[in-house]
């Protein structure tokens, strides 16, 4: 399948909002899907999850064990075999790791299976369904000591995630979840939504693409309206993970917001499990607040930077020379910042994106003990030097983790 950048040249069909892009049902691209398929002999397509790059995400009816699962089915030209070695590792392990708390928040693979199609072979992976929204102020605690406790395990393993976003950190389903039947599920969550799909210039639409185009589901609930013991979270996407033991990587594809600054400044050095801590870090604190630590709508990678620097302090000397131009466009020499008065410092931050809004929803904002623990545990896991970060299992051991947010995860736990 091409590129995304060689297919936004070649539309072939009427844009279709909230669907996968259309021109990659072709050979080598997406597998039609249609609801009422069967696959396996077993499983049921009931609506549709979502979609990405290389993959399309489905709630189907497992007729074997009478519950609702999630099957992910590949493109036909995509290597799937890498992420399901990843899971295979994280979730087959035994010892002492199997009592790690953060191995019940990684996904299982319950079944695998290749099916043929006009595209071509795809490989299917089963797991179990999950849903978003952990935008719950009152639970902010209990969900960001369950990614610590998460990205602790899969580090303990060898693994780095490499593309740790709030995106990828979903919530296990509610237990009466299964009980409902097609048409409650339907009444509930909302019935598939079909657009047809329509060839730009009139034609019949190859034996490859779909006749019509399903809007995928929204599993979610309310924040106001999650219980305390509902939040218990998955991590997902294990697309960009890798084993630093194994193979060397230098590029991340997390979003530019949460992108490590090594990755531009220190481009020769892999990344590695510091990476997944300045993530880790810029993950909680969204958890917690109302809006990304670091922010800009169509920002640059010299944005991105600025907002760091604003945010953090200066860089560290050679990576401050190295910024060249555009520092020197933003930012006297000894870091203050150039035409921005006032700017966003680190205090503002909190203070706009945390404790108005926790205000303002009723919910008690944070104390002064409790703020200092938590501002000493974010700074040290945003160090620009990554060598100088904590590790993930330090993490777990920080006032703040462990006077506030680990409590509040025992109580799911209880």
């Amino acid at each position: 399948m091409e590129s995304k950048d060689e297919t936004t040249s070649q539309l072939l069909y009427e844009p279709l909002e909230g669907v996968e892009r259309l021109e990659y049902y072709r050979p080598g691209g997406y597998h039609p899907v249609k609801i009422g398929d069967e696959f396996h002999d077993r499983y049921r397509v009931i609506h549709k999850l979502g979609y990405g790059s290389y993959s399309t995400t489905w709630l189907a009816y497992d007729r074997e064990l009478t519950k609702y699962l999630a099957i992910k089915v590949c493109t036909a030209n995509s290597n799937p075999v890498h992420e399901s070695r990843i899971l295979s590792r994280l979730t087959s392990s035994c010892g002492q790791s199997l009592n790690k708390p953060g191995r019940r928040m990684v996904p299982s693979i319950l079944d695998n299976f290749t099916i043929k199609g006009p595209n071509g072979e795809h490989a299917c992976y089963v797991t179990v369904p999950a849903r978003g929204s952990l935008s719950a102020m009152k639970d902010a605690r209990a969900l960001a000591a369950q990614l610590a406790l998460a990205v602790d395990y899969i580090h303990s393993q060898g693994v780095v995630h490499g593309d740790l976003h709030l995106g990828n950190v979903l919530l296990e389903m509610p237990p009466n979840f299964d009980k409902l039947s097609v048409d409650e599920l339907h009444a509930k969550y909302g019935a598939p939504e079909q657009d047809r799909v329509v060839h730009l210039d009139g034609r019949q639409l190859p034996p490859g693409v779909p006749s019509h185009g399903i809007i995928p589901m929204w599993l979610g609930e309310a924040s106001e309206n999650l219980l305390l013991t509902e939040s218990n979270i998955l991590l997902t996407d294990f697309g960009e993970s890798f084993l630093p033991s194994e193979e060397k990587k230098y590029e991340s594809h997390t979003p530019l917001v949460m992108r490590p600054p090594e990755t531009w400044f220190q481009p020769e050095r892999p990344l590695s499990f510091e990476s997944d801590i300045w993530t880790l870090a810029c993950s909680i604190w969204t958890i917690i607040a109302q809006r990304p630590l670091f922010e800009g709508f169509l920002a640059t990678q010299d944005d991105i930077i600025c907002e760091q620097v604003d945010a953090l302090g200066i860089l560290p000397p050679e990576w401050w020379q190295k910024w060249g131009p555009a520092r020197q466009e933003r930012f006297h020499d000894d870091g203050k910042p150039k035409y921005r008065n006032p700017f966003r410092s680190w205090e503002d931050r909190f203070e706009d994106s945390v404790q108005e809004p926790r205000k303002e929803a009723g919910i008690s904002a944070f104390d002064e003990e409790e703020k200092n623990a938590l501002f000493s545990l974010l700074w040290e896991m945003l160090k620009f030097r990554p060598e100088e970060r904590l590790t993930a299992h330090k993490v777990l051991q920080s006032d703040w983790m462990v006077k506030w947010a680990l409590p509040e995860y025992d109580k799911i736990r209880e």
